[in-house]
């Protein structure tokens, strides 16, 4: 079952412009066949471009761990040379009326 998949990272360089770009080409390399999409907000502040990505959808991991493991496993160079901060929130889908979860 899929998971409801909600992932937000800090990514932050030297100023040089068109950040926003390169991270949206990060993204979709590194979650090339998952059923995320993201929101990217760019920032510029004492000589540092900011971008913070807001991802969300479904997804095959059923925890955090799982997830952090599949992006250290498939997240390029310059993912982390870029990333900051992260928080993230994995949901997985449970059977029943969702509140007990046993109906």
């Amino acid at each position: 079952m899929n998971s409801e998949t909600y992932l937000d990272f800090c990514f932050v360089r030297e100023r040089s412009g068109d950040f926003a770009p390169e991270v949206d080409q990060l993204l979709s390399e590194l979650f090339k066949g998952v059923r995320l999409n993201w929101y990217l907000d760019e920032k510029s502040h004492d000589g540092m471009d900011i971008v913070v990505a807001e991802v969300k959808g479904m997804s095959k991991w059923q925890s955090e761990e799982e997830t952090i493991e599949y992006i250290e496993e498939n997240a390029g160079e310059s993912f982390w040379k870029y990333l900051q901060g992260y928080q993230m929130y994995v949901y997985p889908a449970k059977r029943g009326c969702g509140s007990c979860g046993t109906h």
